[in-house]
Parts: C-alpha cells; sequence; structure tokens
C-alpha cells in the first residue's frame, strides 16, 4: 500500500484548516483592461449613443480628463470635463487608428476615504494605425486615476502626461518599397504629434472655446431656448450672483468684563480721594456761578468742601487754611462775622 507524498500547502476541504476565499473588490488595474476590452468591441458602426454609454460605464458624472505634453511651440495642457470625454475618445479613432488600449506597469495604488489613486509612471498608449499607413505608436508617460471607491469603481480624474512616444513601421513595408525613393521619403515622416493625431489636437484646441460654453448648450437641450436667449439668461444670472451682496456671517456677542481698579495703600487712597472731592466740587460750581467780587474783595480762591462731606473733614482733623495776607492787611478777618461768610453757597459749605 503506497502512500502519496504530504504537500505542505495542500489543504483537504475536510480538514480543519480549510478556507474559502473571501470575495475581494474588484482591482483598479482590472478596469482598465475591462477599457481595453470594450475598445477593442468597438464597430465602425458605432454611434455618439455607444460613446456616452462608453463614457458613463468607465467614468463619473464629474469626471475631468487631463493631457500634458509639450509641441514644437510649448508645453500644453487641456483640460475636459465629463460631456467631452467621449468625443475625445471618438476622434481618436477618426483620425485613422483602429486599435487602442493602454499598458499599465509597476503602478502604486493608495486607498483614501471615498477615492482610489492609481499612480504608474511607466504608462504606455499603444495605437494601431491604418491609414495613411500601418504604424504602431507607442506613447509612453505617467498617468494618475482617481477611481470611486464604490461598486462601480469609475474614474474620477484622469492625468496623462506624454514624456516621449515612439512611431514603428514593419520591415515587410520598407522591403516593399526599398526601390521607391518618394515612399521612403514619406514613410519617414511622422505621423502623430506627440503620439496624438492632428483630428485629436484640432479637438482639443477646439475643447478650450468649448468647455467655458457648457452652460450654454446644456441649458439650451434643457429649456429648448435659442442661443441667444441662453446667453442672455447666463450673463443676466452671473450679473445677479455679482451684484448679490454676500451673506454677512454671524457674529457671536462680545461680552463686556469690568476691569478691575488697582488697590494701594490706605494712605494714598485717603488722599486721593480728598483730592478727587475737591475737584470734584470745583467742577460742580463752575467760577462763573461764583461772582463773589458783588459781595466780598476775595483775592484767594478759598478751599470748598462739599456739605455732606463737612462732618467727616473735621472729625479728620482738618484744619482751614490760613487768612490770606490780603484780608489781613485790609482788615476783612478781623470784622465781625467774617467766620460765618458765605456759609451757604448754592448749598455748597465754603471753609476759609
Amino acid at each position: 500500500m503506497s502512500s502519496t507524498p504530504h504537500d505542505p500547502f495542500y489543504s483537504s476541504p475536510f480538514g480543519p484548516f480549510y478556507r474559502r476565499h473571501t470575495p475581494y473588490m474588484v482591482q483598479p488595474e482590472y478596469r482598465i483592461y475591462e477599457m481595453n476590452k470594450r475598445l477593442q468591441s468597438r464597430t465602425e458602426d458605432s454611434d455618439n449613443l455607444w460613446w456616452d454609454a462608453f463614457a458613463t460605464e468607465f467614468f463619473e458624472d464629474d469626471a475631468t480628463l487631463t493631457l500634458s505634453f509639450c509641441l514644437e511651440d510649448g508645453p500644453k495642457r487641456y483640460t475636459i470635463g465629463r460631456t467631452l470625454i467621449p468625443r475625445y475618445f471618438s476622434t481618436v479613432f477618426e483620425g485613422g487608428v483602429t486599435d487602442l488600449y493602454y499598458i499599465l506597469k509597476h503602478s502604486k495604488e493608495s486607498y483614501h476615504n471615498s477615492s482610489i489613486t492609481v499612480d504608474c509612471d511607466q504608462c504606455a498608449m499603444v495605437t494601431q494605425h491604418g491609414k495613411p499607413m500601418f504604424t504602431k505608436v507607442c506613447t509612453e508617460g505617467r498617468l494618475i486615476l482617481e477611481f470611486t471607491f464604490d461598486d462601480l469603481m469609475r474614474i474620477k480624474t484622469w492625468h496623462f502626461t506624454i514624456r516621449q512616444y515612439r512611431e514603428l513601421v514593419p520591415r515587410s513595408i520598407l522591403a516593399m518599397h526599398a526601390q521607391d525613393p518618394q515612399v521612403l521619403d514619406q514613410l519617414s515622416k511622422n505621423i502623430t504629434r506627440m503620439g496624438l493625431t492632428n483630428f485629436t489636437l484640432n479637438y482639443l484646441r477646439l475643447c478650450v472655446i468649448l468647455e467655458p460654453m457648457q452652460e450654454l448648450m446644456s441649458r439650451h437641450k434643457t429649456y429648448n431656448l435659442s442661443p441667444r436667449d441662453c446667453l442672455k439668461t447666463c450673463l443676466f444670472q452671473k450679473w445677479q450672483r455679482m451684484v448679490a451682496p454676500p451673506a454677512e456671517p454671524t457674529r457671536q456677542p462680545t461680552t463686556k468684563r469690568r476691569k478691575r481698579k488697582n488697590s494701594t495703600s490706605s494712605t494714598s487712597n485717603s488722599s486721593a480721594g480728598n483730592n478727587a472731592n475737591s475737584t470734584g466740587s470745583k467742577k460742580k460750581t463752575p467760577a462763573a456761578n461764583l461772582s463773589l467780587s458783588s459781595q466780598v474783595p476775595v483775592t484767594h480762591q478759598p478751599h470748598m468742601v462739599p456739605f455732606e462731606q463737612r462732618g467727616r473733614s473735621r472729625a479728620l482733623g482738618m484744619r482751614p487754611s490760613p487768612p490770606s495776607p490780603c484780608l489781613s492787611s485790609s482788615g476783612l478777618h478781623d470784622a465781625p462775622g467774617y467766620s460765618r461768610w458765605l456759609t451757604c453757597l448754592h448749598g455748597r459749605t465754603i471753609c476759609t
């Protein structure tokens, strides 16, 4: 009885270590593979409805497609929206291309909350040209894709930066026309510019004008208005948005805080309080109201204390100021009743 050799990687379905493979979501690179298959299934009779269905299957409703490359007159960068993406792919085939597919090598994936980013530094866009002659064009560059992290996994942003391209002509065609210098001269000329046909480049230049007009075209399609009426309504709405004042943000009520006064010594408080009372009494009884010249010829302004603080002043031992030399010389100080002159003037007591 022979025994089969034991395989360490074999797991019996009846054993305790057998597990089924857990289902997983479609990988982003597999979506590119599905897009290549869909492009290869295109026929010559494919109309705009087919291209719209193609863009709906692989691109989000707010998707953008960006191409960056450098031509003879400088660097170029074109960005088109979702409504112009189907027409872009159709122009590639209208320019003489019979086959189109993308090859991703050593791509890096990064997962976010709601999206998946694929960064491929070695991406190749391969196109087969049937006219004006049979040529294979390999356009190499960097492709950055952003997919939505859901069941559909459609493309949200497409950014392809072209670095270089190569046009490959079969040797059999060169051998056939080896004796014809005119054909060889024609074969030596490039049929694309940075891997893109003139038909596609013209469409990208046209998209610079068409992209800002998407609002007019969508309004014309929705409301069935004339182009002039669509332009008027769009301009009027834009003018309303410019004229309308911006909404003011709600401000929280600020609470006022009372400032605390610095506490000083009792001696300074008492002296400052007395000075403040004297100045306050001076402000409350202006000199214009005190017509003393008609009653007593006074050349010295007496020290005035409010009536309510008279008793407090006496309690603190305040002495009246000495008489003025002018009053002493004039004899008013010795006059009877001098200590009671102007005892009460406008409700104020004047001490001398």
